[in-house]
């Protein structure tokens, strides 16, 4: 079975416009998250014969226009907080992707989970996404990354929650 964790970001974007809705999204979430991914550890051989491991991560970006999937190399944990989930499996979350991929990024919902300003039902922000994929549930829109990370951690959802900083 494939190691699933919650990768939070705490890194900054490439662009002058990414370190800003960066900043601005840990200001008035009062946090060091910008974003979170579902991130699905897996082992695959290259062409060139050699096995890398790599994490096919699934979220809703800003940067990428909605829900997507993709590759990103988040074990640099200058970037990235890595917690492990002990109770899903990648099916579950490859079965809310199929059923929400393409749709696109909820920036007012985003801003709503500070705001106060109701998010919009075929759109999704990225902790959004997160919760409803681990939970099968529409109520993620109540949650930034921060509190996605702190809703997690309190409830001791995470499978080594007294090491989870290790990697900071």
């Amino acid at each position: 079975m494939a190691e699933i964790y919650l990768a939070f970001y705490k890194g900054t974007g490439p662009s002058f416009y990414d370190r800003m809705v960066d900043g601005a999204i840990r200001l008035f979430t009062k946090g060091e998250y910008s974003h979170v991914e579902l991130a699905v550890k897996k082992d695959v051989t290259r062409e060139d014969g050699s096995v890398a491991t790599v994490y096919e991560c699934y979220s809703s970006s800003p940067r990428d226009g909605g829900v997507r999937v993709k590759e990103i190399s988040v074990d640099n944990p200058e970037q990235w907080l890595l917690c492990k989930l002990n109770f899903t499996d990648e099916e579950k979350i490859k079965a809310y992707y199929e059923k929400t991929k393409g749709k696109k990024y909820d920036l007012r919902g985003a801003l709503g989970v500070v705001l106060g300003f109701r998010q919009k039902k075929n759109r999704y922000f990225c902790s959004e996404w997160c919760f409803n994929a681990l939970e099968d549930s529409e109520d993620g829109w109540r949650f930034s990354p921060n509190h996605l990370e702190a809703v997690f951690r309190n409830a001791d959802l995470f499978a080594d929650i007294s090491n989870r900083h290790d990697n900071v």
